[in-house]
C-alpha cells in the first residue's frame, strides 16, 4: 500500500464529512443569516475538484514530509488551513458586497481546525497501516 495515497485517501475522509458537517449543519444558519442572498445550490464539479486539489495540498505542504510527525502536522495543518482559507475570505471581503468580517472570521478560523485535525488524522493512520521504513 502507498504511504502517499493513504495519507491522502485519509485526509479526504476526514476532511470532506468533517466540512459538510460543519458548513451543512453546525453552521448553516449562521452563513445563511450572513450571506444568504449569495448562496446558490452546490455545483459539484467545483466542489469535487477542491477537495481534490485541497487533499493534494494537505499531503505536499503539511503531512508528506518525511519528518512529519503528528506534532508538527497539527500545527503546520492549523497554518496551512489558515492561509488557503484566509485567501479566499479575504479576497471575497475584498471584492463581494455582502462578505461580511464575521463570515471570514469564522470561516478562516474552520478552514485551521479542519486542516489541523484531517490532516494530522491522515498521517496517523498512515502511520499506523504504512510505518516508514
Amino acid at each position: 500500500m502507498n504511504r502517499y495515497a493513504v495519507l491522502y485517501l485519509v485526509t479526504l475522509f476526514v476532511l470532506v464529512p468533517l466540512d459538510f458537517l460543519f458548513l451543512g449543519i453546525v453552521a448553516k444558519d449562521f452563513f445563511t443569516s450572513q450571506v444568504g442572498n449569495m448562496l446558490g445550490e452546490i455545483k459539484l464539479v467545483p466542489a469535487v475538484l477542491f477537495y481534490l486539489l485541497y487533499g493534494v495540498g494537505i499531503v505536499i505542504f503539511v503531512s508528506g514530509g518525511a519528518g512529519a510527525t503528528w506534532q508538527s502536522t497539527l500545527p503546520y495543518g492549523a497554518l496551512f488551513g489558515l492561509f488557503c482559507y484566509a485567501t479566499f475570505d479575504l479576497t471575497s471581503l475584498s471584492l463581494l458586497r455582502h462578505w461580511t468580517w464575521p463570515v471570514a472570521i469564522v470561516d478562516i478560523s474552520w478552514g485551521a481546525v479542519a486542516t489541523a485535525v484531517s490532516s494530522t488524522a491522515g498521517l496517523l493512520v498512515a502511520n499506523w497501516l504504512v510505518p516508514r521504513s
